[in-house]
């Protein structure tokens, strides 16, 4: 079916088959309601980032198909991590499965493998476990086995809980304990509360007893606010106070600032978008001089027994392999040396100087550079080399290394 953009993003209820640009983005509860915003058409779905979302035909959603690419960072919370998930009721209890592209069973951005919430008969959502692959209760990647949620006056209170029935805090790096969350009229998260024991409303250690969302009108996530038990701006543990996010016209959230409690600027930068990337410059010629620098510097570490300079143009991860014979098995492998073994190689492979004529023929080509990254080809007396190296801290280094004898004779016919 084609959709309508509507000003509301919840204007009208869905059926059948609806392609969303975004999920409702979702930094608070899994209570919150999936939700898809910035409808789009099936025809303009087949040439962008998109949602499918399936409904049966009561409306309730049944199945939701992950083809979003992004680049962004994406919060557990507002992301399904997965490329498909089933839903299913039966009778008070939703069932969640998580699947790849090849139809096989995974864990979602929880690190969980089935989510199974409980309503109450009036429909409120009041339960959330986890379970493994062996339907056995399993604990997410934020040690949480469980979330119950409860009413209290204008609050949903949220409690979570750990495999030893321990209550758990909102996420490993915010020390809510008990929260309380409001929704907005889209049911969107409006508000989360940090409460104490009679569920008052309180600060944390860290002087921060809410944070607050507000949305555009198609459902952008525009503005997140942290807030004192008194209700007033309070820098939050990362010391801002105010965060403010930018879009471009289809949602993409393009640019990130953040600010104080009086609203002045402390930071701000752009979110690298999958639609607007930076494409690498033409390399330098102070950067084609050092890869040839040090990819000759690896050659000469032979030839002249230097360890320091083989040290220095290695990288301390380095992949160097070639064309091994295993008498065992009577096959070919590939052989691997490692950086520890190149320095002794330096030290004395070549101590008679025997292993290279004088003057030694070392030539050099690089293929291509792209920003921080190059291949290069390496041809001696002895070799054939293709090298990747890899610009770290301002500092050029080789980090993978294939080579061959050059004398074909040296291997069997093909």
């Amino acid at each position: 079916m084609v959709l309508c953009v509507s000003t509301s993003i919840y204007a009208q209820e869905y059926t059948g088959t609806n392609y969303f640009r975004h999920l409702r983005y979702n930094h608070i509860s899994p209570f919150i309601e999936l939700a898809g915003i910035h409808p789009i058409s099936n025809k303009t779905a087949m040439s962008t980032s998109h949602y499918i979302f399936n409904y049966d035909k009561n409306g309730k959603l049944n199945e939701i198909i992950n083809n979003h690419y992004h680049t962004e960072k994406q919060h557990p919370l507002a992301s399904i991590g997965v490329y498909k998930m089933v839903i299913t009721y039966e009778g008070n209890i939703e069932t969640r499965t998580f699947f790849d592209l090849n139809n096989k069973r995974i864990t979602n951005d929880r690190q969980v493998y089935k989510e199974v919430f409980t309503y109450s008969n009036k429909g409120f959502k009041t339960k959330l476990d986890f379970y493994d692959l062996e339907d056995k209760p399993m604990e997410s990647n934020w040690k949480i086995s469980t979330y119950v949620w409860t009413k209290h006056k204008e609050l949903i209170i949220e409690r979570r809980y750990n495999l030893e029935n321990q209550e758990v805090n909102v996420s490993p790096y915010f020390r809510f304990g008990t929260t309380g969350i409001t929704l907005d009229k889209n049911g969107a998260p409006k508000a989360h509360y940090n409460l104490n024991k009679d569920l008052e409303i309180t600060n944390n250690t860290d002087g921060i007893a809410s944070y607050q969302d507000t949305y555009d009108s198609i459902g952008n996530h525009i503005t997140y606010t942290y807030h004192n038990s008194k209700g007033a701006l309070a820098l939050n543990q990362w010391q801002f106070a105010i965060g403010e996010k930018r879009y471009d016209s289809i949602g993409n959230n393009t640019k990130l600032k953040q600010l104080d409690v009086d609203g002045k600027l402390i930071r701000e930068r752009n979110v690298p978008s999958n639609l607007n990337i930076t494409l690498s410059k033409i390399a330098t010629k102070k950067n084609t001089i050092q890869i040839k620098e040090k990819a000759l510097g690896y050659l000469i570490s032979l030839q002249q027994l230097k360890p320091e300079l083989m040290n220095e143009v290695m990288n301390d991860s380095l992949n160097k392999v070639t064309i091994g014979w295993d008498r065992s098995t009577k096959k070919e492998y590939s052989k691997r040396t490692t950086k520890a073994q190149m320095i002794e190689f330096s030290n004395s492979w070549n101590k008679s100087n025997t292993k290279f004529p004088t003057p030694p023929d070392n030539k050099v080509t690089i293929l291509d550079i792209y920003n921080r990254i190059a291949n290069v080809k390496l041809v001696s007396d002895n070799w054939v080399e293709y090298l990747h190296l890899m610009k770290l801290d301002g500092k050029w280094q080789i980090v993978n290394l294939i080579w061959q004898h050059k004398d074909v004779g040296k291997y069997p016919k093909e």
